[in-house]
């Protein structure tokens, strides 16, 4: 049975990004400063306690909708269609994007189990059928599956009479949108291309 040492370190090698040594240091440096450990439980019980699925988007919200979809302000004729949630915070640090998100919850992998039915695709197509929408931009990765993903996406939304383009490659096939830096997203946003 490992000590409580032991499981905080195996805890947080678990986490995406943490190897074993920026575990250790991470580990020791909470029990040094133990008001930092407590501080940082204490958000994230917060956060996992206080945050829910925006149930238009799909991003992570505090309140009825997230702040994104209640802002009278944004264009809610464009949907930005990312993977994940913090696609949307990466996105939205380039201030390139004026219109509202829709997260997908990952990408097609038959390989994995995951299909259409495993994401917000249905959700998408409800939106574009029920709103005002004249272009659907996605943004998903250059891999593989977020190229299927994107194609299987305008397939779908091509009948509807909506726009479908694509972000310009910028950035690396392969490459995560958390990864790339501001001017790499904001030339992917200027040079996409219809599907």
């Amino acid at each position: 049975m490992k000590d409580s040492l032991g499981r905080l370190v195996d805890v947080l090698t678990s986490l995406p990004g943490i190897g074993r040594k920026s575990a250790q240091r991470i580990a020791f440096h909470l029990l040094k400063n133990p008001d930092n450990g407590k501080v940082l439980v204490a958000a994230v019980e917060s956060a996992i306690n206080q945050l829910h699925l925006c149930p238009l988007c799909f991003n992570f919200t505090e309140d009825a909708l997230c702040p994104i979809c209640a802002d009278k302000k944004r264009d809610h004729s464009t949907i930005c269609v990312v993977e994940e949630p913090q696609d949307v915070f990466v996105l939205e640090q380039t201030g390139e994007h004026r219109g509202t998100y829709h997260v997908l919850g990952g990408v097609l992998s038959p390989l994995d189990n995951v299909g259409p039915e495993s994401l917000h695709i249905k959700e998408l197509v409800e939106r574009v059928r029920r709103e005002k929408i004249v272009e659907i931009i996605v943004a998903t990765n250059p891999t593989v599956e977020g190229e299927a993903t994107a194609n299987y996406i305008a397939q779908l939304l091509k009948p509807l009479g909506v726009r479908v383009s694509r972000i310009a490659r910028g950035i690396p096939v392969g490459g995560d949108l958390e990864l790339a830096d501001r001017e790499t997203i904001s030339r992917a946003f200027e040079g996409r291309r219809e599907l």
